[in-house]
């Protein structure tokens, strides 16, 4: 009884941390690494909010959208052939077109050991991609012929992205804006205030830094609303089956009105397309992540007050045996 209670506590400690802590994983070499920030998005089994969101798997979403700085350093640690350069620094990687994100997800795959999500060709010029076979497809929640089934990182469809942007974990229904709200996010060009975007701003401002795009969603995102659109990895009709059909974006940028950012507001572009206002962001398989150092400690805190709380109650329990026997 005593090792089950234990066992349980550690347990309900563990996934507290799980629950609230993020997962930094750092790509790059030497001193060309960077960091993309996880969040698990939560929830497998949702239901729909009439025709998107549902997804039948838990999985993680980038906290933030990519940044020039990240497709910088990926290029400097032996990435070829991606481009993005609208923006500096901390500001999001844009002007990059759906095949160039693609290809930085392969990246992030084959450069930590793990399976391209993409099966891509570069002839010199330019990228292509071919379909995976349906043995080697994703079928998670359907089959998807643009993503490999083992693959670790990869685009959000856009069910996993409309899913991080507005679904309300508390009430198992959808905000209207992915800023944890349904009431119209206030204009800003940058910060992180609840309940603001960075929408409405003049042309010539452009984006604000990745981390310093507006309030967060349910699940913790930032950005999903403003800032600058994202690709998904979906086809506009939502078929997966042809390597070059228009693919569906999401979000918003500085410059856009109110209903951009709205969860009934979508984009399409050919996968070719660029332009200084559209990025993305990157999505992954759900793991558990390992506890930071402070939480080995509160669980072993923890784990020690049960163990001598049982301990005492024990010891209290045979003593008031002992007593009631005696008299």
């Amino acid at each position: 009884m005593r090792r089950s209670f234990l066992v349980a506590a550690l347990l309900a400690v563990f996934t507290l941390n799980s629950n609230l802590q993020a997962e930094l994983v750092t790509f790059g070499s030497g001193a060309n690494t960077f960091n993309i920030d996880f969040l698990t998005i939560g929830n497998a089994g949702n239901a729909a909010d009439t025709s998107y969101g549902a997804v039948p798997y838990d999985y993680r979403m980038g906290k933030y959208e990519i940044s020039q700085n990240a497709i910088t350093k990926a290029t400097a640690s032996g990435m070829a052939n991606v481009t993005a350069g609208a923006w500096t620094g901390n500001q999001p990687a844009a002007n990059i077109d759906w095949y160039e994100a693609a290809a930085f997800v392969n990246w992030l795959n084959t450069s930590t050991g793990k399976t391209a999500a993409y099966d891509l060709a570069w002839n010199g010029f330019a990228w292509s991609m071919t379909l995976w076979s349906s043995e080697q497809a994703w079928t998670a929640g359907g089959t998807n012929l643009y993503r490999n089934k083992d693959a670790f990182y990869f685009l959000p469809s856009e069910n996993e992205w409309y899913k991080a942007a507005y679904y309300n974990p508390a009430g198992s229904d959808y905000f209207l804006y992915p800023t944890a709200s349904s009431s119209v996010p206030t204009a800003v060009a940058s910060g992180t205030g609840a309940g603001t975007a960075v929408y409405a701003q003049p042309i010539e401002r452009g984006p604000a830094g990745v981390d310093d795009a507006g309030a967060l969603s349910s699940y913790g995102t930032m950005g999903q609303g403003g800032n600058v659109f994202e690709w998904t990895e979906s086809a506009f009709d939502g078929s997966n089956s042809s390597s070059s059909e228009a693919r569906a974006f999401r979000a918003g940028f500085w410059f856009s009105t109110e209903d951009s950012l709205r969860s009934s507001s979508r984009g399409v572009n050919v996968p070719t397309g660029a332009t200084r206002g559209l990025g993305f962001r990157v999505a992954s398989v759900d793991v558990a992540p390992i506890p930071e150092p402070g939480t080995w400690a509160a669980m072993a805190i923890f784990a020690g007050g049960a163990a001598y709380a049982g301990w005492r109650r024990r010891r209290l329990m045979i003593w008031h045996g002992t007593v009631s026997h005696g008299a």
